[in-house]
Order: C-alpha cells, then structure tokens, then sequence
C-alpha cells in the first residue's frame, strides 16, 4: 500500500537517539535527557483543579467550540494586552488551537497550495519545514541569521524564488538555534511584507522565555502587522502546559476567519475542562511565566558555564529553553547523529543531532534544559570523561 503523502517523508533522525536511550535505560544505565524539548515543571496548580472540578459538569462533556470558548479567548486578549501592549478583538483576532502545531499545520493548508512556495528559515524546527510541505508547497530556505543580516538573507531568497513565495515563516526566540531578535526587526520584515504582498506566519512559542533582561517581542507590536501577519502563542513553555494543547493564533482577521472555516469542518477544540482551566490560568498566575523563566535561565547558567570549565564553548542562550552549539572541533568529523550516539553510550547524556533541523543544522547539537540543575551538572561531569579532548 502506498501512502502518498507521507512517502517522501526522511527517517525522523531523533528517534535514533531515542533508540539509543531506550536501549541503555533497558540495561540499566542512567541517561540524563537534554533532548527532546518537553518541559519538565509542573503545571499551575490552578490549572489542575480547575480542570478536576470542570470535569465534574457534565455539561462540560460535550462538544466544545472549534474557535475556542469566548473567555478563554478574552483572557487570550488580556495576555497581549499585559505583555505587549497590543489591543486584539477576541471574537475576530483571536482563535485557540489544538497546540502551535495543529495550529500551524492547518494554518498551511489554508494560505498554500501544490506549486505555491514559502520560505523558511534554515536550520529550523521541523514541522515549519513540513507543514508548508504536507500542504503540496515548495520550501525555500533562509540562512538563518541575526537582525539585517537575516533580512538581507530574505529579500536574497525572495528575489531568487520562482513562483513567489506567498508565506515567510519566523520563529524568534529561535529553535533550535536560540537566535534572538528586536522589535526594530519585526519591523523591517512586516514593512517587507507589505511591500511584497506576502503573508507573514510567526510562531512565537518563547515569547517569555528571554534572559538577562530580554524581553522578546511580539510581530502584533510592529506598525501595519494586522495587516500581514498572524501569530501563534502557546501555554506550552510559558505556563509549562505541554500535554494540555492550548495555543492561540491571533492577528489578521481574514486569516483567522479562514482558518476558523477549516476548522470547523476538521475539530470541535480542545476538551472544553481543560479550556475552562486555561483560562483560569491566564487570568489568576499571569506571573507564572516569570517564575518558569527564572528557572530556565539558572538552569542555561548551569550549563554553560559548566561546559565552559570543560573545554565547551559556546554562546550563552539569550531566550527559549534550549542551547545550541557547534560540535566541539576534536569531534566535528564524526557528524551530529555519530556524535550525539557516541554521547548516549560513553556519557549517558542524551542531546538532539542538528541534522534533525533541516539545512544548516548538520555539524551542530540542541541542549534542552529539560532537567534540573543538579542533574545539568551530573551531564557535564559525564561529557567531561567521555570527551577527553575537550580543552
């Protein structure tokens, strides 16, 4: 049987390493996971008993909206009004999805279509390269870089795109790469947008993860972004609700309105319990994301200094809860997938092969700070031994 369209789809290069650490774990050994990108922190308690006692009403057993109930996205609207200074009209600027990544992959199908072509930036998270794929569209890459460098990379790749690209995809805070950008940028690349007449899609899944005083900015901040742009924000880091799938897409009202039409024939939204506990959530902790964030940036400091004293280095991470560095050049030859294998076996420490990110990615490994900082340092003792080169 032939399944079409996933046929063209590469082994997902994390699941060796995922293998690989089930395989040890089997025999015993303790493999300290700084890989896959799942948020470790409990949820607020607020959240957990208010889902328990929404559960209770069997009236909340039914099925719920597709666009989200009204208070979850007034409470939506409340966020970008507290932390960016952004007005949004919940019943037209605002839906919640099912997670970014439902959200995203729909969002695809609505703006692109087989022969269409979005540009993307390179390495990056995966589903921001297959989702324009799974919707038939070619991707063109970006190299990804810091402010104008980057957006001389964009202009380069649309100058040289045929057809046209119809969506540029963005992602900052960035991952894997943690890149981090100001608002002036947002700027330029909706000034872009509007000059060219393209769609502007970021996802902006670290919003509050920023260190050392950063504090990421929204593309709804920038003059004129309603009219080019949408954005997707997840409770996922911010309120550490990954299992929960809680995201919202907000801006321009003609996407929102389309996407809410696909939806409508494809879902029914999340569990409304768990809707019901989101928005609770966001109107009773909104300070919860400052707490979560505190905790990442002692555990990024952890981290890196502590590679730092072992010969690693590398850049600290101004945003998101990763880190990101080359391999260290003793080892470079062996590639990201050897390299991160080699790793699991002699270090006990998971990492994610940058191979994994697509383009650009190859040559470079992802620190999730998934683990707390007694265990981050526990890694760096087992790197130490197993990468007697270093330093």
């Amino acid at each position: 049987m032939e399944f079409r369209r996933i046929v063209d789809l590469p082994p997902y290069v994390f699941t060796i390493i995922d293998s690989l650490k089930v395989q040890e774990r089997r025999s015993g050994h303790d493999i300290i996971d700084l890989g896959f990108g799942n948020p470790d922190l409990a949820s607020p308690s607020i959240a957990v008993d208010k889902l328990a006692e929404a559960a209770r009403n069997e009236r909340n057993h039914r099925y719920s909206a597709s666009r989200g109930i009204p208070k979850l996205r007034e409470a939506a609207a409340n966020y970008y009004r507290r932390r960016f200074r952004v007005e949004l009209d919940p019943d037209t600027e605002i839906i919640t999805t099912i997670g970014a990544k439902e959200g995203f992959s729909h969002l695809m199908w609505v703006l692109l279509e087989p022969g269409d072509a979005a540009l993307v930036p390179a390495p990056s998270y995966p589903i921001h390269i297959y989702g324009p794929l799974f919707a038939g569209a070619n991707v063109r890459e970006i190299p990804l870089a810091t402010g104008d460098e980057f957006v001389a990379n964009m202009k380069e790749a649309w100058k040289f795109s045929h057809p046209k690209p119809r969506v540029i995809v963005l992602s900052f805070p960035h991952n894997p790469t943690t890149t981090c950008v100001d608002l002036d940028f947002m700027q330029q690349v909706v000034d872009f947008a509007i000059e060219h007449e393209v769609v502007l899609v970021h996802d902006n899944a670290y919003a509050d993860l920023g260190f050392d005083g950063y504090r990421p900015p929204s593309i709804m901040q920038a003059k004129g972004a309603k009219d080019v742009a949408v954005e997707l924000y997840s409770m996922t880091k911010s309120f550490s609700m990954a299992g929960w799938r809680v995201a919202f897409m907000v801006g321009n009202p003609e996407i929102v309105a389309a996407l809410a039409k696909l939806k409508s024939y494809l879902d029914y939204g999340t569990f409304q319990p768990i809707q019901i506990a989101a928005t609770v959530t966001m109107n009773e902790v909104p300070d919860f994301p400052l707490e979560v964030n505190e905790v990442y940036q002692h555990r990024r400091d952890a981290l890196c200094k502590g590679l730092d004293r072992i010969g690693w280095h590398m850049q600290p991470p101004m945003g998101t809860m990763f880190a990101w560095s080359r391999i260290p050049e003793p080892y470079e030859s062996m590639g990201s997938v050897e390299f991160c294998s080699h790793l699991v076996r002699e270090a006990g420490v998971a990492l994610s092969p940058g191979v994994g990110f697509g383009p650009g990615g190859e040559g470079h490994v992802r620190f999730a700070l998934i683990e707390n900082e007694q265990r981050i340092n526990q890694a760096v003792r087992n790197l130490s031994r197993a990468l007697p080169e270093l330093g």
